[in-house]
C-alpha cells in the first residue's frame, strides 16, 4: 500500500499535493484498493466552488458508488479531463495519472488539520 510522505491525507481517503498556491486532489491507493475496479468518475466543472468535508464528485466502481469529499475549500482551477475516457487511471496510478481537481484554497489554514502520511497509515492500519 502506498503513501506518499510529501502529502497530506483527509480521514475521507483523499490526498492533497501543494504546488504554489494551489492544492492538487486525488484518492488514495488504499481507497482505490477498498473501491475496486473504477468506471466511472464524476468531477466537478473549473470555476466551481468546493467545500472542505462536503462532496465534490463520486467515483463509481463495479461494486458502489462512492462520493468525494473536499479537503479544502476553495475554487476549482483544473479537473482532469482524461479521468473521463480513462476511469481505470484511478486503480492503476492513484497519485500520478488519476489526480482529480485542482483547488485555489480560501483559506490555507484547513491544509493544517490534514493529516500527514504516518497519521494516515495509522488511521488505515487500525481497520
Amino acid at each position: 500500500m502506498s503513501v506518499p510522505k510529501e502529502l497530506r491525507y483527509s480521514e475521507e481517503h483523499e490526498w492533497v499535493k501543494q504546488e504554489g498556491g494551489n492544492v492538487r486532489i486525488g484518492i488514495t491507493d488504499f481507497a482505490q484498493s477498498e473501491l475496486g475496479d473504477i468506471v466511472f468518475v464524476e468531477l466537478p466543472e473549473v470555476g466551481d466552488t468546493v467545500t472542505a468535508n462536503e462532496p465534490f464528485g463520486s467515483v463509481e466502481s463495479v461494486k458502489t458508488v462512492s462520493e468525494l469529499y473536499a479537503p479544502v475549500s476553495g475554487k476549482v482551477v483544473e479537473v482532469n479531463e482524461d479521468l473521463g475516457d480513462n476511469p481505470e487511471y484511478v486503480n492503476e496510478s492513484s497519485y500520478d495519472k488519476a489526480w482529480m481537481i485542482v483547488v485555489e484554497p480560501a483559506d490555507a489554514a484547513e491544509l493544517d488539520s490534514l493529516m500527514t502520511a504516518e497519521q494516515y497509515e495509522e488511521m488505515i492500519n487500525e481497520d
